[in-house]
């Protein structure tokens, strides 16, 4: 199978890639590169990935005759479309990144998957649509309308269009709703990240909410294992959630990342941040019924691979 792999360059999507080439597939992969954070952490992911079946073009899902081109080209059997402007708290202070990189370049993409129709379009939304939803597990059912940061506003955007282009032009969509992804290679722009760079370097960890929080945290190999499953299996259009099911208060995980690194965090309690959850918990059983996966990983098994690979990549 042919895959198109928008952000390839990114966290889940170097994973994604990996999994594919590994099983036989060919992956076209695509990324603009952006320079939200590192450029050459994504470099070094892209390096990862150097295979006969691997083809990379650098190109903004954004631009939509470049986008049409590269369908035109590679004609996928089927597109992972991972590209996006990531991050909550990013998108108080820079809108328009997420409104281009969302809102028009996902358009881009269902407008390349309409005049070239793949056998399966499944796509990035994420655990944010849900809000300050008080009703844990949440649930694919629940009521996803008040969202309260941009970035999930245009996840939500994004659920929305790919059922009206399933709808009218018959093209078959799943959107993944991610639960805090961690592991090797993550974003640098993410808690494992942010507080392993803070606690081997001595400087205090920003604990937000007073340490009152909870998140599902998920394993990448767990999400790649079940992204890929789901583009397996076709459907006119779905949604699923994709977490561990299994939410970690966040004083408890940071006591994890301790483990992991054989070092004690400095803490400086915050208060919580706008945009921000309190709780986030995935109920998974949509997604193993569909699929027969839903990730399991254990917190501390997921924290000591993340931390070997820290200490690795950026030893002095």
């Amino acid at each position: 199978m042919k895959v198109l792999l928008t952000g390839a360059a990114g966290f889940i999507g170097m994973h994604c890639a990996q999994k594919l080439l590994a099983r036989g597939d060919e992956v076209v992969g695509l990324d603009n590169f952006s320079p939200y954070y590192s450029v050459q952490l994504k470099k070094d992911r892209v390096a990862r990935l150097k295979h006969a079946r691997f083809s990379f073009s650098e190109t903004d899902i954004a631009d939509a005759p470049a986008l049409n081109a590269l369908f035109q080209k590679t004609r996928p059997d089927a597109v992972l479309h991972l590209a996006a402007q990531a991050g909550v708290r990013y998108s108080l202070e820079n809108p328009q990144s997420y409104v281009q990189t969302n809102l028009v370049g996902f358009a881009n993409v269902l407008e390349a998957c309409r005049h070239h129709p793949p056998r399966h379009l499944v796509f990035a939304s994420s655990s944010s649509v849900y809000g300050d939803n008080p009703n844990l597990p949440w649930s694919e059912s629940h009521n996803v309308d008040h969202p309260v940061s941009l970035y999930a506003a245009t996840k939500k955007a994004n659920e929305l269009m790919a059922h009206t282009y399933s709808h009218l032009y018959g093209l078959n969509t799943t959107g993944l709703r991610f639960f805090t992804v961690y592991g090797p290679w993550g974003r640098p722009d993410m808690s494992p990240m942010l507080f392993a760079s803070a606690i081997t370097q001595g400087k205090p960890i920003q604990v937000f909410n007073h340490g009152d929080m909870k998140r599902d945290f998920t394993y990448v190999d767990d999400i790649a294992e079940g992204t890929i499953r789901v583009l397996d299996k076709p459907a006119k259009y779905a949604i699923f959630n994709i977490g561990n099911h299994q939410p970690v208060a966040l004083l408890d995980y940071i006591a994890a990342l301790e483990r992991a690194f054989g070092l004690e965090a400095n803490l400086e309690m915050k208060p919580m941040q706008p945009g921000d959850v309190k709780s986030t918990y995935a109920d998974t059983t949509a997604l193993r019924e569909a699929v027969g996966f839903a990730p399991s990983t254990p917190l501390d098994k997921g924290l000591e691979r993340f931390a070997a690979w820290f200490k690795e990549y950026y030893r002095p």
